[in-house]
Formats: C-alpha cells, structure tokens, sequence
C-alpha cells in the first residue's frame, strides 16, 4: 500500500507539532487518536466473529499467541 502527499503533509505536521509543543498540549490528542483505533480493532474482531471462518482464524490467532507467550 503506497501513502499519499497528504498523508505524509500530515505526519509532518503532527511532527512539528509534537515537536513545538509541550506534552500536556498534543498528549490528550494522541490518546484519542490511539484509543480510536483500539475501538476500531474490537469492532472488526466483534464483525469477524461472527462468521464461521472469522471464528476459525481467531481460534487460530489466539493459539498461535498462547505459543509464543510461552
């Protein structure tokens, strides 16, 4: 997948910005950035589990971390 001008504008500006302000300043904005993709990430797993396959390959997932935990 190949990243747009706008897309990288933007990093660069997010940049700048985390650059030339103080934490308290651009730290909550992160966080809703971060939580936002946390909420999208159940929503698909939620939406995955809900056909016979997505089950399947969660099953998979789980498995194969309860093996590299180990």
């Amino acid at each position: 997948m190949t990243r747009d001008k706008t897309h990288m504008e933007f990093v660069e500006r997010w940049a700048n910005f985390v650059r030339n302000n103080p934490r308290r300043k651009w730290k909550p904005r992160l966080n809703e950035i971060v939580d936002s993709q946390f909420e999208k990430t159940w929503e698909f797993y939620k939406n995955l589990e809900k056909t016979e396959k997505g089950k399947e390959i969660l099953k998979r997932l789980r498995e194969e971390r309860l093996r590299n935990i180990k």
